[in-house]
């Protein structure tokens, strides 16, 4: 005899309660996203380059699609090992810091020390790195690219992403998403499964 043949049965057809993830951590699991495919650079300077590639919208929030380019120029190869090196010391951009500045105002920092954890009953906004990006470079370019999620999605109007990369030499610069095709990137949300 075992200890747990006493253990009741589970009723048929019952489920465990799963956790539900919160908003502010990333885009729901069953939207398509509309899309604002066409970016731009927020920052541009003779040797780096920091774009945006897209914005993709869910119905809390978005994606903010970047990437990070650094080419060789007069560094010996001690001097370029140190720049990629840099380039894969953490994931995401590499000493780039990010921002977005909202509509109505607000602002969002990648890396706010604010969402430590404990503190996230603040409303936000938040801008959130998410998984997945990468580096690579060889003995002439470094190139990575990472994601952020806004959380929560902004609302009407231009959005505004900030950037600043010291260790590049390449002072705040910024680029502007018009309120236009992001208004149709929301219109353009569609869910997986129907009510």
């Amino acid at each position: 005899m075992s200890f747990f043949d006493d253990l009741p049965e589970a009723p048929a057809g019952l489920r465990e309660p799963q956790l539900s993830r919160p908003a502010w951590s990333g885009p729901p699991s069953d939207e398509l996203p509309g899309m604002v495919p066409s970016g731009g650079f927020v920052l541009r300077g003779p040797n780096a380059v920091v774009a945006l590639k897209a914005v993709e919208v869910f119905s809390t929030g978005c994606i903010l699609d970047l990437v990070w380019s650094v080419r060789r120029s007069e560094e010996s190869d001690s001097g370029w090992l140190e720049v990629m090196e840099r380039g894969f010391e953490r994931p995401g951009l590499p000493g780039i810091l990010i921002g977005v500045a909202l509509p109505d105002g607000r602002k969002a920092f990648a890396g706010d020390p604010s969402m430590v954890e404990g503190s996230l009953d603040i409303p936000g906004p938040f801008l959130v790195p998410r998984e997945g990006g990468g580096s690579s470079a060889d003995d002439e370019q470094a190139e990575g690219s990472a994601k952020y999620w806004l959380w929560p999605r902004p609302a009407e109007g231009d959005l505004q992403i900030v950037a600043k990369w010291d260790d590049a030499g390449l002072p705040e610069g910024s680029l502007i998403v018009p309120a236009e095709p992001l208004a149709r990137a929301r219109e353009e949300v569609r869910t997986y499964w129907s009510e």
